[in-house]
């Protein structure tokens, strides 16, 4: 649940900067676990865009139990974006 709302997070960061691409991919993903979640909570994710280029995108997300400071996790996420077609 973790890894997947890291690329989720990452993914709707990228896609509110820049709209949907074709054939945009994940060319890293690397989670560093930092703590149990706390049970019965739900998670939350806060992305941040580090860099938006014109062939790549960089995200960082942290993920915290809901209703506390201490993130479980950190996760970087780097997206390969695709050349823009010639007019």
């Amino acid at each position: 649940a973790v890894v997947g709302l890291a690329v989720v997070a990452a993914s709707w960061v990228r896609l509110a900067r820049c709209g949907p691409q074709a054939l945009a991919v994940t060319t890293n993903c690397s989670i560093d676990f930092m703590r149990k979640p706390l049970a019965g909570v739900h998670l939350i994710a806060k992305a941040k865009l580090l860099k938006l280029g014109k062939q790549l995108s960089v995200t960082d997300v942290l993920i915290y139990s809901e209703g506390s400071d201490k993130p479980v996790a950190r996760a970087s996420l780097t997206y390969a974006i695709p050349p823009a077609k010639a007019a």
